[in-house]
């Protein structure tokens, strides 16, 4: 890993006020893949959304929300770029009409990704960027998954389509990108248009941590359990803003009630230190839905955080 970070800064808004220069993650500079740890990454694709739109425009306003992000952790009094070489390193390519050329756009995209070293960071576009994404990263066999969301996204199908937001995790274990056994999927709350639409997943052996679970058991609890099912295993990390209680992200496609707060969230994301993240990804925000720009604030945020304990994992994985 290289030592010369001095490139890859944010800009200091004592001297560039936050509200000028160039639109990117954290305000950090462009570059390409090759050139860093965690690539910082958009997916602007909403194309598998079953409802309410909007997610496609997130990477957007993400980028433009995260002005506000400062370089230090205020917990660990950390910060990622004094650890790692970070940059936003754009956008994959998508195709707005056409979903099935997208998720081969996508996963070509992030085959290049990983093959150059870098660590996908993402923000989303809709929960079914994460299937391509898996289909780049996971290149040496199963990854173990931990999973934020208000829904599993294990369902078979919707209208007779199999590659929509609700299905990526299905069709990633099928596809042998997951290891259902070190699977597990924290918040899981809502009613359901079945009493089967979690067969697959408990059939399969993944580990679904419902939201009275959570709050029963407590964070570090739950996240202990979470770890010890990742142990070294190479893992990914989604997180799927509806998660968060839309009393505090509204602008999102699929809100749950009787979610976590974003304290929550970010005390989820913190015990995550430890974990050989090789990949993770912030999705479904849908800036219009909330013209407030809050949601995509939370979203840029929990970016940061991710961001914080992927790049922990980083220097962890280098050889001694």
């Amino acid at each position: 890993m290289a030592t010369d970070l001095s490139r890859f800064q944010p800009l200091d808004s004592g001297a560039v006020p936050r509200f000028s220069g160039p639109a990117t993650f954290m305000r950090l500079p462009i570059a390409a893949p090759e050139e860093v740890d965690i690539a910082l990454l958009g997916i602007p694709f909403d194309g598998g959304t079953t409802n309410r739109t909007g997610a496609r425009h997130g990477p957007r306003e993400i980028r433009n929300q995260s002005s506000l992000v400062r370089r230090v952790h205020h917990a660990t009094l950390r910060s990622p770029f004094d650890l790692v070489r970070v940059a936003d390193c754009g956008d994959a390519p998508v195709n707005p009409v056409d979903p099935g050329e997208s998720l081969e756009l996508i996963t070509g995209f992030y085959r290049a990704v990983t093959a150059a070293g870098a660590v996908p960071l993402t923000a989303g576009g809709d929960h079914l960027i994460t299937l391509p994404i898996l289909r780049g990263v996971a290149k040496g066999g199963p990854l173990g998954l931990i999973h934020f969301d208000a829904h599993s996204d294990t369902y078979d199908d919707f209208f007779g389509n199999r590659y929509n937001h609700g299905t990526p995790f299905r069709r990633a274990v099928e596809e042998g990108l997951l290891d259902p056994k070190h699977m597990v999927q924290i918040g899981l709350r809502g009613a359901i248009s079945s009493a089967a639409n979690y067969d697959f997943a408990r059939a399969e052996g993944i580990r679904l941590i419902f939201i009275e679970e959570l709050m029963r058991r407590g964070i570090s609890d739950v996240m202990a359990e979470a770890r010890e099912m990742a142990g070294t295993r190479p893992t990914y990390v989604s997180f799927d803003i509806d998660v968060i209680d839309p009393a505090f992200a509204p602008g999102t496609g699929t809100p749950e009630i009787g979610g976590i707060s974003t304290f929550q969230a970010q005390a989820l994301v913190r015990e995550l230190a430890g974990v050989d993240i090789v990949g993770a990804d912030l999705v479904e925000v849908s800036p219009p839905l909330d013209s407030s720009g809050l949601t995509a604030l939370t979203g840029a945020t929990m970016l940061f955080e991710l961001l914080c304990v992927a790049a922990e994992a980083a220097v962890l994985r280098q050889p001694l």
